[in-house]
């Protein structure tokens, strides 16, 4: 068996301005994962490549998520206990923004796999038709993230109140 191995902090961290761009998730069915991200969620495709990929967006982005079938066309999800993608966070920029989108899940009945408070961010989770895992989260302002007397963030894991965010504005 493989020792574990550690990690030494870098003396020279990344750029704080460095963010992920975008993603590309391999998919069985380019039109049902359209159908999903933009059909529900409501992304707004910006190029397609027939029936082997397309790239959709927030905001007019070239793209946030790319949808490929290159090799996964016809493919099954990878089964529980193998590693891949956990899941794909979306961050949404107001809480009212987040109920939207938990609106647009019930209305099209999509079932979500967990609804968290972490302090830091609320979240729902689901999965897309592929199987791939999705987060959708609001960060609340760091100015409210709860911190430990050293002054750490001290997440933590509580049911969001679902009942709560639809009750939010857009």
């Amino acid at each position: 068996m493989d020792e574990p191995r550690t990690t030494a902090v870098t003396p020279s961290p990344i750029d704080k301005g460095v963010r992920i761009g975008h993603v590309h998730l391999k998919v069985a069915d380019l039109q049902r994962a359209l159908d999903f991200y933009c059909g529900v969620l409501g992304f707004e495709l910006t190029q397609r490549l027939g029936n082997q990929a397309a790239f959709i967006s927030a905001g007019g982005y070239h793209h946030h998520i790319g949808l490929n079938t290159w090799e996964s066309r016809g493919g099954t999800a990878p089964p529980r206990g193998t590693t891949g993608l956990y899941h794909v966070a979306i961050l949404y920029p107001t809480r009212g923004a987040l109920a939207d989108a938990l609106r647009r899940l019930i209305s099209a009945g999509v079932r979500l796999t967990g609804a968290s408070d972490h302090g830091v961010s609320q979240a729902l989770y689901l999965d897309d038709p592929d199987g791939n895992g999705v987060e959708l989260y609001w960060d609340r302002p760091e100015s409210e993230w709860p911190r430990d007397t050293a002054g750490n963030i001290a997440m933590f894991t509580r049911a969001l109140d679902l009942d709560g965010l639809l009750r939010e504005p857009v």
